[in-house]
């Protein structure tokens, strides 16, 4: 058993799938992609958490994620990866690791 927490950032940079200084549009379908694909996630303010059980299952999200903008003139991405052996729910066990030594919930 092994868990891949991948943390990913990716949007457009291109005028032409931007409003703006807007990206939510694209990162929204970004999302919805992950959402249906049924892979466990947290979407954060600066990008979206998501675990896997193999490097496959998570290169595949990336690529998922790319297939939204591909038609993007110029797309922006920054990937982070946390692999762990004989673990598994990452998403949620690691805050409450956090919380457990505050002795107290931390805001989500």
């Amino acid at each position: 058993m092994k868990s891949f927490l991948l943390e990913f950032a990716m949007f457009p940079t291109s005028d032409n799938c931007r409003e703006g200084a807007s990206v939510s549009k694209a990162v929204s379908k970004i999302i919805d992609a992950i959402d249906k694909s049924g892979v466990s996630y947290q979407l954060t303010p600066m990008g979206t958490v998501v675990e896997t059980a193999t490097m496959r299952e998570a290169l595949d999200i990336i690529e998922l994620a790319y297939e939204q903008v591909k038609d993007c003139e110029r797309v922006y991405s920054s990937l982070k990866f946390d692999i762990r052996h004989n673990k598994e729910q990452r998403l949620s066990s690691k805050i409450e690791s956090i919380e457990k030594n505050l002795g107290r919930e931390v805001v989500k």
